[in-house]
């Protein structure tokens, strides 16, 4: 098995540049070939989804208590069991590994160090195995198929490596349109162009560090975790026919699905009370709120604008959320609506991107410390406190 090496902690002086998560977006996209970068960051169709997501946190606003004793501040949380730092994880993220060299793996490693959650992607390029014993995550996450034969062998496979939370994405019945990813050279499956030739060969580090080592220790790139079996490679012309196959995924699949399940069952991308509430009926344990980013479909609401209405219609389940988080003042107004854990995703890739593992680390410090930080300056020392911090939409007094 390939070994991962733990790389020095001293913070390079271009990370030590980012102070807040949306610094990392320039250091990467100066790093990273221009298809790629745009991947990253982009969006489906318009982008309209992805402006709603950021807009949303932008219309809402504290009004902070003062006179408070916030000296013992403790971002604490607890989810299905487990105590975590901070109430924020990392969402799982696709081709990380054309990011940064073994990214889920220190994904995992750093998540564990600052005692956070790490939810590993069904669209990984390292096996789940290789992830779970190398970190501690014990969360993953699977494209499911709508194949009853395929279904079972993938689970099991799961449930072998050690994995105890399955999160299933059900917002996927069929690829978004990443006009923005495929105007730049970027399409699945990757088609080698000279163009994209030449974005590599203008950066060296990202060709050298990224995909010739990549190439040279692992040969190329494959889908590893979609299936029992690994996947193809995301050179494959068929990529699309062996990886998909989701249009059939309807609730059947997931009853069946929490029959054979021993563990935590979540559902990624539900938008909807009454998906909740379905969820909530069938014995899921959890449902992570979520438009996927405004990567899939670029007609839906900001997901913090559905976050309250199916935390208030749901009991017994655990409500999780992501979609445009930025800054940890973000993360808060998340859990006063509802969350109970908020998932970020892309600024912790291009973290990775712009600094590999010390700008994993330093990005999740970042948020950590922003999270104390506005815990005290609205006078609460704990979460569950929020019910004395007014959220209200600029405004609307």
């Amino acid at each position: 098995m390939h070994k991962i090496e733990v790389t020095s902690r001293r913070t390079p002086r271009v990370v030590e540049q980012a102070l807040c998560l949306n610094d990392f977006e320039p250091l990467a996209e100066r790093r990273l070939p221009r298809a790629i970068f745009k991947y990253v960051s982009g969006h489906a169709e318009d982008g309209a989804t992805h402006r709603r997501n950021l807009q949303s946190f932008a219309e809402r606003s504290f009004i902070p208590n003062v006179l408070v004793d916030v000296s013992r501040t403790d971002a604490t949380t607890r989810i299905f069991g487990v105590d975590y730092a901070s109430p924020f994880g990392i969402a799982p993220m696709g081709f990380s590994r054309l990011v940064a060299p073994d990214c889920d793996v220190l994904f995992a490693q750093e998540a564990a160090r600052a005692k956070l959650p790490f939810i590993l992607s069904g669209a990984s390029l390292t096996r789940l195995e290789e992830v779970r014993q190398a970190g501690a995550t014990s969360w993953f996450q699977a494209y499911i198929p709508g194949d009853e034969a395929r279904i079972l062998p993938l689970v099991e496979r799961v449930e072998r490596a050690g994995f105890d939370t399955l999160v299933v994405t059900v917002d996927t019945a069929v690829h978004g349109q990443h006009e923005l990813a495929a105007r730049h050279g970027f399409r699945s499956p990757v088609r080698p162009t000279a163009d994209l030739a030449w974005q590599g060969v203008t950066r060296p580090v990202w060709l050298w560090r990224v995909l010739l080592r990549s190439l040279l220790t692992r040969n190329a790139p494959h889908f590893e975790n979609m299936d029992a079996e690994r996947g193809p490679p995301v050179f494959s012309r068929t990529l699309v026919r062996d990886i998909g196959r989701r249009s059939s995924l309807s609730w059947a699949h997931i009853e069946r699905l929490r029959q054979r399940w021993k563990g935590k069952l979540v559902l990624k991308g539900v938008m909807s009370a009454p998906d909740a509430r379905m969820a909530e009926k069938i014995g899921v344990d959890g449902v992570i709120v979520s438009n996927h980013g405004g990567r899939q479909i670029d007609c839906a609401q900001g997901s913090l604008d559905l976050l309250e209405r199916i935390a208030d219609q749901v009991d017994r389940l655990t409500v999780m959320f992501d979609g445009g988080v930025r800054r940890g003042s973000d993360v808060l107004k998340a859990v006063k609506l509802g969350a109970q854990l908020v998932f970020v995703g892309r600024p912790f890739l291009l973290a990775a991107a712009a600094g590999d593992r010390v700008g994993v680390e330093h990005a999740l410090s970042l948020m950590k410390d922003e999270i104390a930080r506005t815990m005290a300056l609205l006078g609460i020392n704990r979460l569950d406190e929020f019910d004395a911090v007014p959220l209200i939409r600029n405004g609307r007094g």
